[in-house]
């Protein structure tokens, strides 16, 4: 199978309704594509879906008709992506490769429309030896424009971090995403993992982390997989467990638990010794969860398939409770190149009322001078700061606790929460915030 026709289809499920991932895992299965062609074929996918909007505008620059098919739109979008950002392919090849695919996709009469388009960009970039894109004067459009998001999410960022900060922020995110992996520190070193793994590299800032070079293959097939000496995690997402801090023998919960990498980092921060309970209310998710646990040989771990908004049995019984609730992900943007699209303004007010009920419940849970950690991976204020407000407004009995942890210090605001920047900390936007039961 061609990699762009692979490429074509699979935009065309996606745009159906289908998730990027999934649709691209799916496609991966069902071909058997060597390597070079993988790559290609992902990078064409999440690349095209991430930059719709500037690739949308291009073409509506230098299209005579506005109103195309959508298999033609879809087909200019793979030729644009690789004209405008893949260095590595020849012009040529790219204006080539694109009109055979309008020819092989019944859309042999539009030929000439696809070619003239393509090398009408092309020329534009000679003539005026800069971007042909042509860009508004409202600086959140910009943003938004130049770098293929909704003008809600650069809203967003530029009311929290400025226009600067909001470029590199968007930049960040459009750049295909790393691979750490958290070590299991009781079945390995970080250090017999890294000999264990060509390329890969220890983060100085986050202890027993480690990133995988880029294009490591397979992760089941790389040293350790099979012992157990590893799961796969973001260097940010690994600080919460460390902002949670379980002691040996403790009774832990985690509300929000599948898939289970934070609940798997909490049963080895306490020697696998007292109880986690993993609470999620979706089968499917907990049995990658229960697989994980299999792997790395963790027994202190509990799991319970209930909605975290309403469990009464753990009223009052645990030391430390952790809500890694649900939210937009506008912090993992780059991990799911059609998020930025499938996210609005109202599913984050939603989102928001949810993140409320499951904090209130769980902090049900946890014992008089006991910890409760809220964290997202999302940089959107209603999904955090207004969230936390409104908590400490509603329970008189619970203030916001510094972690006097190494690793986090730094990170830690004036206001005692942390917020992980990926264009400064060069890792996933996170947000968290420790609190105490007075």
């Amino acid at each position: 199978m061609n990699p762009r026709q692979l490429a074509f289809t699979t935009l065309r499920s996606i745009q159906k309704g289908a998730f990027a991932d999934v649709a691209v895992d799916q496609a991966l299965h069902q071909f058997d594509l060597n390597s070079l062609d993988r790559r290609l074929f992902t990078e064409l996918v999440y690349g095209t879906v991430r930059r719709q909007r500037t690739l949308n505008e291009l073409i509506d620059q230098f299209a005579k008709k506005k109103d195309q098919p959508p298999d033609l739109r879809l087909i200019l979008q793979l030729g644009l992506y690789q004209l405008r950002y893949l260095d590595q392919i020849p012009e040529s090849a790219a204006v080539d490769t694109t009109v055979e695919l309008a020819k092989k996709n019944k859309l042999s009469g539009l030929t000439g429309v696809v070619n003239g388009i393509l090398r009408q960009y092309l020329r534009s970039q000679l003539i005026l030896h800069s971007d042909p894109l042509k860009l508004p004067d409202d600086a959140i459009e910009q943003l938004g424009m130049l770098h293929s998001y909704p003008d809600w999410i650069v809203q967003v960022w530029f009311d929290q971090f400025g226009r600067e900060d909001t470029a590199k922020l968007c930049e960040w995110m459009n750049q295909p995403p790393r691979i750490d992996l958290h070590i299991n520190t009781l079945k390995t070193t970080l250090e017999q993992v890294e000999s264990a793994i060509p390329g890969s590299q220890q983060i100085p800032t986050v202890p027993n982390a480690l990133r995988l070079p880029n294009n490591p293959g397979a992760i089941q097939n790389l040293p350790g997989y099979s012992e157990g000496w590893w799961i796969v995690q973001d260097s940010s997402a690994q600080l919460v467990s460390y902002l949670v801090d379980p002691q040996p023998g403790e009774i832990v919960a985690d509300a929000c638990a599948a898939p289970g990498g934070k609940t798997m980092h909490l049963a080895e921060l306490m020697q696998d010794q007292g109880t986690v309970w993993a609470i999620d209310k979706t089968p499917s998710r907990l049995k990658k969860l229960q697989q994980n646990l299999d792997r790395l040989n963790l027994t202190s771990i509990q799991i319970l398939t209930r909605d975290s908004r309403n469990v009464p049995d753990l009223k009052g019984k645990c030391d430390r409770v952790l809500v890694d609730a649900p939210c937009s992900g506008l912090g993992t943007l780059n991990r799911h190149a059609d998020a930025r699209w499938r996210q609005t303004p109202e599913s984050t007010i939603e989102l928001a009322q949810i993140q409320q009920e499951i904090l209130s419940e769980a902090a049900s849970w946890v014992k008089p001078q006991g910890i409760l950690v809220y964290s997202t991976c999302t940089l959107n204020p209603i999904e955090n700061e207004a969230v936390i407000e409104k908590f400490l407004a509603q329970n008189q009995n619970w203030t916001i606790e510094r972690s006097t942890q190494p690793v986090l210090i730094s990170l830690t605001s004036q206001q005692g929460w942390i917020k992980v920047l990926p264009h400064c900390h060069n890792m996933d936007g996170f947000f968290m915030v420790r609190l105490k039961k007075i």
